[in-house]
């Protein structure tokens, strides 16, 4: 059976970009999706709420796990609380004590607790798309019939309780070859400047100053430095004005299209550039939407968005090859994965 699928074209359209992409068959049996110059699409069938972490098979994972020769651990989580820096997009976050051992004492409503043994727990009122994050595929939406990615419709899987398809808990474990890509160390600046605009040539000058090669199915990690200025509760301008330089349309095509990324993410909150205010119409124009860059990733092509990843101490070392590994809260309805702590194992 294999090898009839080696000699028989499998076609399947890319609802998307209306174009047709070929299967191909790797040297461990199974099918990729990816095919250079188009990318991923909706090529998993109508049902699919995975996109392109479907790539991950027994085989890569393993050949993920291989990479490390020190056991070096990498953290690629930063903290969060109340006062943390967000997009003005989403809601602001609160971490409550609900039971804390004088009001357990005081309430008098958990007999146990005359043992002289109480708790500590806490209700949290928070955003799902805070601090490390993955964005879900469902997390942006386009069009006039409010579509996400694979074609699913408010219409059909919104709900006052979170969307019913695409959520956080469609986000399979990830183990995955991954690469970070220094543009800041490249330009020899602490940060990139604000609303700096990466593009097709700034990632391959960084790969090549870096001799580092890409390979389809990889987890991309773009550093701008702007997430250094994270802890400074005191300075959030500062942050804001960092935040802004991001990933170009073009650099997330050249990466997805040429390259293969399964996942792109970056140390900011939002991956993508974000342009000076005096430029916000002309861009917006442009490409018809105020984060292009999203509405291809996510709802085009089907590859997550990680954001928020704490990348200075990969690049101090200069380790721009390890093993990605990230798991998200099973949380139904929630359309990121958020407050994470992935890890860099070199």
């Amino acid at each position: 059976m294999k090898t009839l699928i080696r000699f028989v074209p499998y076609f399947l359209i890319t609802v998307a970009a209306t174009t047709f992409a070929i299967a191909q068959v790797t040297d461990d049996g199974s099918l990729k999706k990816w095919k250079q110059g188009t990318g991923w699409g909706w090529v998993w069938g109508a049902d699919d709420e995975v996109g392109s972490l479907n790539e991950m098979t027994n085989a890569t994972r393993l050949s993920a796990l291989q990479i490390p020769r020190t056991g070096e651990v990498f953290d690629l989580g930063v903290s969060y609380d109340r006062n943390s820096f967000k997009w003005p997009g989403h809601s602001p976050g609160e971490i409550m004590t609900f039971r804390s051992p004088d009001g357990v004492h005081r309430q008098g409503d958990f007999a146990p607790a005359t043992t002289g043994t109480t708790w500590h727990s806490c209700a949290l009122f928070m955003s799902d798309n805070v601090a490390t994050q993955i964005d879900g595929l469902c997390h942006v939406v386009e069009g006039n019939d409010n579509h996400w990615y694979n074609g699913f419709k408010e219409s059909d899987w919104g709900g006052d309780w979170g969307p019913r398809k695409c959520d956080a808990t469609t986000i399979p474990p990830i183990v995955a070859r991954g690469v970070l890509i220094d543009v800041a160390g490249l330009k020899g600046e602490r940060a990139l400047p604000p609303h700096y605009s990466i593009t097709p040539d700034d990632l391959r000058a960084a790969l090549a100053r870096q001799k580092t090669k890409l390979r389809p199915g990889d987890v991309v990690l773009l550093r701008t430095g702007a997430i250094q200025f994270w802890e400074d509760l005191k300075d959030r301008e500062l942050l804001a004005a960092h935040d802004s330089a991001g990933l170009s349309l073009e650099g997330a095509k050249w990466l997805v299209e040429q390259k293969g990324a399964m996942l792109i993410g970056s140390d900011t909150t939002g991956l993508e550039y974000g342009p000076a205010a005096e430029d916000a119409e002309a861009h917006q124009k442009k490409y018809g939407s105020f984060i292009p860059v999203h509405n291809y990733l996510l709802v085009q092509q089907g590859v997550h968005i990680a954001e928020c990843h704490y990348l200075e101490d990969l690049a101090r070392a200069k380790i721009y090859e390890f093993c990605y590994m990230c798991s998200t809260a099973k949380i139904r309805g929630t359309t990121a994965g958020f407050a994470l702590r992935p890890i860099a194992v070199r």
